[in-house]
């Protein structure tokens, strides 16, 4: 196509975007945009664009009963900056470089990309079919179209009679590269390709027709239009998605002659026809607030919210902190700076302040914080927390980098160790971020934590090597990998000579490069696998890294035959274990690894598989749903080294599938090395850790000043989305300072005596955290120069307040000993709970309006409380005062909703929120019959769901209920599985509710009466129920929990527990009544424990005086020393009620059915009636047999493998059998 530079062309325009569901009587949302335009030749390849006539309409509601309406001040607004000269380039059907004024919003030129982009098409009269990746030739550098350089195929249809060309494309807009998009929010979830393969969660097309007439010179477009669709599910769409329709309509209108020269005015250039996104993150889509004069509107809300979160937390205004956020995005660092000095002062102000401030996520929060920094104008645990969250949330920018880099060298940051270590881990998280976006990624980045290394292992500090090694695991840095090697025995001679601790941070940060550089962990990983002289837990993480690598077949089957000929059953155990469950599972990111490790476990399974978990031992397990596109996976890694029964590490950690990616959640993991080394070669203590080294173990623990000072007792890491955030070693001189603190010996300088001085005179603590957890965002054009965005937002506010005061008498002088024999009373009231807000925002997100559909839950928590605490020194009593439930307390509750949502910036009170789904019963109650029908017409397929439900356990005693409600509206249409689950209103709740009592009710009391008493009447029916005894309890505990009533006796429940201790055997005994006049049920229980004939026996009875119903079960150990030891158990009964009757015979039903497909021989024979008897036999170390009798059948299986290594006492024989 071509332009007449002496020609003037005149088109209308019109242009709409619609999301909604498409389907009958669901809402959706929809704007439109109608003009006029001039096209006036400049020169040959120069064109002056005018437009006038601008509307500017929406809609939200059900089509058919819904209409668009104007927006006249928003179509003013635009018109101001769309009436203004446009000009651009063109030349061969190609759009080049696009000018005009500089004050024109980025919005507004991105508009006008899509009205000009309709002249940008390639069209090949020699061909009817073509492909082309869509990259126009007018210049040297390519100019691409305004999503990107896409995939594009044409067809081309020709009208001879009216000499017209018909002109197809279609454009695959998942299919392009580079692609105008932005992704934000998800660097730390890695993508899955076999999860895609699986299926997409967006789709999107565009179709664009063209009607092209034939001129002299070339051809002229006389009609174009675009219809792009675009699919978006938090699933596969496959199972039903949000559709997001864009609809282009241009029609030449006349052709005239140029009269006079064009004035084009000031204007500069703003791009090409490529699609330009908002500097920074742009608006928030689910909140459209005005923007001017921030700093006043900043300092008012944050005032007002804490205000309204003084005490507990205020749901209904929780989601605000989201305005907060987007009027700090929008203030300046001068602004920043400003807000400090007036809020700071105030200790709710500032706090709120500082956790807001964090999420501006550019240049300014860290020139903000760097002068916090370098003031010492905020403590280190205000440094801490702020530096951690900004660290976090800053835009992926390499120039962001080197302004963090600042904060590794104010001495403030190494003012707390702590505070040192989140700066330094926090900032390897920075350079992970920034080097999933840009490639390569500049060694200047990583720099400052390869020489903290390098720096660490020459002066040998194994703390600044640590931390290092740790924050060099978080980046992730390709060119890291050199320096993390002298860190690693076999590839450094210096490394050899490092602690077990340090060489294992170092394989551990490797944990990123494996997906990064998998070919070089690879390697290092099965080098130091394969050097058996390296300790067991080094050689295990080093197989742990080398999974995460996804090897193939061939690596899989090098490790099998190392295992063939593997010696260290540490070593084998774990890596077989490991095999084996990846083997097992069903995720998509193992779909090629569990095949190879499958083949790998058939090969080992005669050598490995009967090992126990004596040894060092992973667990995986996973699901995953191809429709939902979701899973979760969890592991549980347990390390040890040599025989020691003590693990070396524990690590815990779980993984999120969704949509394409993998999020890695929590994962925890705590080393003890120093605490393993403290109970090597003890005296008196075998490595099985029997019963009878118990006081053995409690003497060596009291010996633990004997490790030495530089190696922690325990050390404990923390992970969140695959970053280390912090890291505990618990050394001496923690310890030291805990015993000190909690000792009863503690003298005045003390803390806790501190808190117990404060708590006599009374104290209010109040404590609020906001925080956003997750900002996600995928924002894409549409061919109408309008953004399309996939957002999603998940903010947290919590909230605890404590107001307590206490009385002690007599108070303490000294020493916190004197609290043992001192009367205590503490009166306390406060609040607990938080309030979660997670929105799903689909449609188009500009600072001028906003229309899409948007998810919006809330989830809250509340947990208050008002209580009186009594503490008795001479009787030894405990008292508990809580006050009965007089109103409704709501302590869960989850609320979730779809709209379809309006909002313009121009007329903030015409924003309008439509529940997608509307409430039927009320419509359809409004229609009349004819439209009654075409309603149940449109409905075919779908069936409306609204259940309704409330369960309620009432203790009226206590005056007081738990109640569940729960309701939801759906509408399940057939072939909208899994989507419909989200689609409408969800309600659930949790609530404690005021119920008619007995008696009106004042107070419930709690006692607990703890320490000896005399035999009461209560223990000799106890006694006389089961076997009788002639020994008095020496200990009792006792709970009664009382409904207080004014002048009327005590009413509510009491449950008393007797121990009786005996050389031949010890009995416990417990009794629960229930306080009241005329009651005689109760529920009697009695446990024997023979320490001769090493059996117990359990006796439970209930009912009227205990003697309604029975059950007695016993368990007895025979032949310890034996070479087949045994464990029996057996259960019979009397009387039971008709429920557990009704399960019993269920149970003998259906296990000669469940005990055959577990692989049990059965036998019918006829046994002891009301008896149930299990035996289980040690046939070998490693196996077991069993045998169970029920009334009229027996089963049993020999050899079974055993999940634990049966091994205890030693017999003449050397057998270890013990269960």
């Amino acid at each position: 196509p071509t332009l007449n530079p002496k020609k003037t062309y005149e088109y209308k325009y019109e242009g709409m975007v619609s999301i909604g569901r498409d389907m009958a009587d669901l809402a959706e949302t929809a704007v439109k945009l109608q003009c006029t335009f001039k096209i006036t030749g400049v020169s040959v390849q120069t064109f002056l664009l005018q437009i006038y006539n601008v509307a500017f309409e929406e809609f939200n509601g059900i089509p058919g009963e819904s209409f668009f309406k104007a927006a006249p001040n928003l179509t003013k607004r635009l018109a101001n900056e769309l009436n203004r000269p446009f000009t651009f380039e063109y030349s061969k059907g190609q759009v080049g470089d696009i000018k005009m004024a500089s004050e024109v919003s980025n919005t507004v030129v991105n508009i006008v990309r899509g009205i000009v982009g309709f002249l940008h098409v390639t069209v090949k009269t020699t061909q009817r079919v073509y492909e082309l990746n869509e990259v126009s030739h007018l210049t040297v550098s390519p100019k691409l179209g305004i999503h990107g350089v896409c995939h594009s195929a044409y067809t081309i249809e020709e009208n001879e009679a009216a000499k017209e060309l018909y002109v197809t494309q279609i454009v695959d807009l998942n299919n392009c590269h580079p692609k105008t998009a932005v992704y934000n929010g998800m660097a730390l979830a890695e993508e899955d390709e076999n999860s895609k393969q699986r299926g997409e969660n967006v789709i999107a097309t565009v179709k664009y027709a063209y009607t092209v007439k034939s001129i002299e010179g070339g051809g002229l477009i006389i009609k174009s239009s675009a219809h792009e669709r675009h699919h978006f599910s938090p699933f596969n769409v496959k199972g039903g998605n949000s559709k997001l329709e864009a609809i282009r309509s241009i029609v030449l209108l006349k052709e005239t002659n140029t009269v006079g020269k064009p004035v084009t005015g000031q204007v500069k250039s703003r791009g090409n026809l490529m699609y330009k996104m908002e500097k920074g993150l742009g608006p928030i889509p689910v909140a459209m607030i005005n923007l001017a004069d921030p700093v006043s509107k900043i300092a008012e809300l944050i005032i007002r919210l804490a205000q309204e979160n003084i005490y507990q937390v205020n749901s209904a205004t929780s989601s605000d902190v989201l305005a907060l956020i987007q009027l700090l995005r929008v203030s300046t660092y001068d602004d920043l700076e400003l807000l400090w000095k007036q809020l700071s002062g105030h200790n709710e102000h500032r706090r709120w302040f500082l956790d807001m401030v964090v999420e501006v996520t550019d240049e300014r929060v860290l020139k903000f914080l760097r002068n916090r920094f370098k003031t010492g104008d905020i403590s280190a645990n205000e440094a801490g927390q702020a530096l951690m969250v900004t660290f976090n949330h800053l835009s992926a920018e390499p120039e962001l980098v080197d302004l963090a880099k600042e904060f590794l060298s104010i001495p403030f940051s190494q003012s707390h160790p702590l505070l040192w270590d989140t700066v330094v881990l926090s900032y390897g998280s920075l350079v992970y971020r920034v080097c999933a976006f840009v490639t390569p990624c500049p060694v200047t980045a990583v720099q400052p934590l390869l020489d903290m290394a390098n720096n660490g292992l020459t002066k040998n500090n194994e703390k600044d090597m640590v931390l290092a090694l740790k924050a060099l695991g978080n980046a992730g840095h390709l060119l890291s990998i050199k320096t993390i090697l002298k860190f690693l025995p076999v590839f450094s001679v210096k490394a050899d000579n490092l602690s077990t601790r340090v060489q294992s941070v170092a394989v551990q940060s490797l944990r990123h490069l494996a997906s990064r550089d998998p070919h070089s962990v690879q390697d290092i990983a099965l080098t130091i696998f394969a050097e058996r002289t390296l300790p067991a837990e080094i050689r295990i993480q080093a197989c742990l890294i080398l999974l995460e690598t996804k090897p193939p077949v061939a690596l899989i089957s090098a490790v099998a035959e190392l295992l063939l000929r593997e010696m260290d059953l540490q070593v084998a155990s774990f890596t077989y274990s490991l095999l084996k469950a990846i083997s097992r599972s069903r995720s998509p990111e193992n779909q090629h690894l569990s095949t190879a490790c499958n083949i790998a476990v058939k090969v080992l399974a005669r050598k490995l598989g009967h090992l126990s978990y004596r040894y060092s031992k992973a667990l995986h397990l996973d699901w995953f749903h191809d429709e939902l596109l979701t899973g979760t996976s969890s592991e549980f890694y347990l390390l040890k080294n040599g025989t020691s029964a003590i693990p070396t590490e524990i690590i815990s950690k779980g993984k999120l599938h969704f949509i394409g990616r993998i999020l890695q959640l929590t994962e925890l993991g705590v080393r003890a090395e120093g605490l393993k080394e403290l109970f090597t070669d003890r005296p008196g203590i075998t490595k099985d850790f029997g019963v009878t080294d118990f006081a053995a173990i409690m003497k060596i623990l009291s010996d633990w000043q004997s490790v030495p000072k530089n190696k922690p007792l325990l050390s404990i890491y923390a992970r969140l989305f695959g970053q280390e955030l912090s890291f505990l070693d618990l050394n001496q001189d923690v310890v030291q300072q805990i015993l000190k603190s909690v000792s009863f010996t503690a003298s005045k300088e003390n803390k806790i005596w501190l808190i117990i001085q404060q708590l006599q005179k009374g104290i209010s603590w109040h404590w609020t955290k906001s925080l956003l957890m997750l900002e996600t965002r995928f924002i894409q054009p549409t061919c109408l120069g309008l953004p399309v965005e996939i957002s999603k937002y998940l903010s947290l506010l919590a909230a605890i307040t404590v107001n307590a005061k206490a009385v002690i008498n007599p108070p303490p002088k000294e020493h916190l000993r004197e609290l043992l024999s001192a009367d205590i009373s503490l009166e306390t009231d406060g609040f607990s709970g938080g309030t979660k807000d997670f929105f799903v925002f689909h449609g188009i997100n500009t600072e001028l309006f906003q229309c899409g559909a948007q998810l919006n839950s809330k989830t809250v928590l509340a947990l208050p409380w008002k209580a009186n605490l009594k503490k008795s020194a001479s009787d030894k009593n405990y008292e508990l005062n809580l006050t009965p439930c007089k109103k409704a307390t709501e302590l869960v509750s989850v609320n979730f909703n779809v709209y379809a949502v309006s909002r313009n910036a121009e007329d903030p009170m015409s924003a309008k929120m439509t529940p997608m789904m509307p409430d039927f019963e009320e419509s359809l109650d409004k229609v009349s019959k004819q439209k009654r029908n075409r309603h149940d017409q449109r409905l075919l397929g779908s069936e409306i769901y609204h259940p309704k439900m409330k369960y309620c356990a009432e203790a009226s005693i206590y005056g007081t209920g738990f109640c569940t409600q729960a309701e939801a509206k759906r509408v399940h249409y057939l072939k909208e599985y899994p989507l419909y689950y989200l689609l409408g209103y969800t309600h659930f709740s949790c609530q404690l509710e005021p119920v008619r009592s007995v008696k009106p009710v004042e107070k419930i009391k709690i006692q607990i009466i703890v320490g000896p008493q005399k035999q009461g009447p209560e223990l000799r029916t106890a006694h006389d129920l089961f076997e009788g005894a002639d020994a008095a309890p020496e200990p009792v505990f006792s709970v009664r929990v009382l409904a207080i009533s004014p002048n009327e006796k005590e009413l509510g429940y009491e449950a008393t527990a007797y121990y009786t201790p005996a050389r031949q055997r010890d009995d416990i005994e417990l009794i629960v009544s229930e306080v009241a006049e005329e009651v005689n049920w109760k529920i009697c229980a009695d446990l024997s424990v023979d320490k001769i004939q090493t059996q117990g026996k359990a006796h439970l009875k209930w009912g009227a005086e205990c003697q309604s119903y029975e059950v007695a079960v016993k368990v007895s150990i025979a032949g310890v020393t034996q070479a087949n030891p045994f464990l029996n158990v057996e259960m019979n009964w009397g009387e039971v009620p008709l429920l557990m009757q009704v399960v019993g015979r269920r149970v003998q039903e259906y296990l000669p059915g469940v005990s055959y497909l577990m692989g049990f021989y059965q036998k019918h024979e006829k046994n002891t009636e009301h008896e149930v008897s299990a035996m289980f036999v040690a046939s070998t170390q490693e196996t077991f047999d069993v045998k169970v009798k029920i009334p009229k059948l027996t089963v049993y299986r020999q050899e079974i493998p055993s999940p634990l290594e049966i091994v205890g006492a030693e017999s003449d024989n050397n057998n270890k059998h013990h269960i």
